[in-house]
């Protein structure tokens, strides 16, 4: 099958054919999808009030495909387009959406619900990287004419206002 498209023409024949960066690629994909796919339910106070019982199976699955979407995330980090720059702030990236968490996850388990609550909302705003991603480098790229140099500034820019705004989020809920 023909890789050469996409963010993928980016990428060596070598790294397209290295079976241990193909795993680490379609794990972080697929498993971060399934993250993105079912975190935003977990925010629903209705659902989590009538169904708690749903909210802890999906915060189940949520974590374990964090888990294993952000270890593949940080791997493949180590081979991002645009050298140590793009590779820094996709690896930081991946930390931050595995600590968060995992700090989020021992939160509920000490049953400590609001500090469980704000982490979660900083774990999704990480997880959101990967539309915040999809957004801005269409853009940047028309910008910077120019897809490597558009990357470099994606790396940082796709998760770091999320936290912003994270931040923004739980300050707000904290003085209500």
């Amino acid at each position: 099958m023909d890789r050469k498209f996409g963010l993928l023409n980016s990428k060596s024949v070598d790294l397209l054919t290295n079976t241990f960066w193909n795993i680490g690629f379609y794990m972080h994909i697929i498993f971060g999808g399934i993250a993105l796919f079912i975190g935003w339910t977990q925010f629903s106070p209705k659902m989590r009030n009538r169904r708690m019982a749903l909210h802890r199976k999906l915060g189940k699955v949520y974590v374990v495909a964090v888990l294993l979407s952000a270890l593949a995330g940080i791997y493949i980090g180590f081979f991002a387009t645009g050298g140590w720059v793009s590779s820094a702030g996709f690896i930081c990236l991946g930390i931050v959406w595995l600590y968060t968490t995992l700090k989020a996850y021992l939160h509920i388990k000490s049953a400590e619900i609001e500090k469980h609550q704000k982490m979660m909302v900083y774990s999704y705003a990480a997880c959101f990287a990967a539309v915040t991603l999809r957004i801005w480098l269409p853009l940047l790229t028309m910008v910077y004419g120019d897809f490597s140099k558009a990357y470099l500034v994606v790396a940082w820019l796709c998760w770091i206002p999320n936290l912003i705004v994270a931040y923004l989020i739980t300050r707000r809920t904290a003085n209500q």
